[in-house]
């Protein structure tokens, strides 16, 4: 599962930049530069993706980007909670459930999915593999 998703921009008059997800439709933003919009696209794009999940939907597929085309990619405590939610759907696994897997309260798991706590790496690992997942991690030069 990929939480990087390719941009679309389109330069306005007056030099306004927009930036929108073919992939996230409701994920739209705009700026007075490139790097300002993409800046806020990842927080329109955490918006987003947040709705998904609070209304019980799939995340959306991020589509492969087109050659030289610009992505915006999660933080990445927020991509590793976006998976674990996608997987208990995936699943059919409630958070009771996870919670006995990891032989842990129920609390803890609404924590490890709460986006505000600050869940450790050890802990969304533990949640994954629970899940039969395992996360790997991509390190890319950021676009200048």
């Amino acid at each position: 599962m990929s939480l990087v998703y390719p941009v679309m921009l389109k330069h306005y008059a007056g030099g306004q930049v927009g930036v929108r997800f073919a992939d996230v439709p409701e994920a739209i933003t705009a700026a007075s530069s490139v790097e300002a919009a993409l800046a806020q696209a990842a927080d329109a794009l955490l918006v987003a993706l947040s709705g998904y999940v609070d209304e019980g939907r799939a995340l959306p597929r991020a589509s492969k980007p087109m050659r030289d085309q610009l992505v915006v990619a999660l933080p990445t405590r927020v991509a590793f909670k976006f998976a674990i939610h996608a997987a208990m759907r995936q699943s059919a696994t409630t958070q009771t459930q996870l919670a006995a897997r990891l032989g842990i309260d129920g609390r803890q798991v609404r924590r490890i999915l709460n986006l505000d706590h600050e869940s450790t790496l050890a802990q969304m690992e533990a949640a994954l593999a629970a899940l039969g997942r395992r996360a790997s991690v991509v390190v890319s030069k950021i676009a200048a």
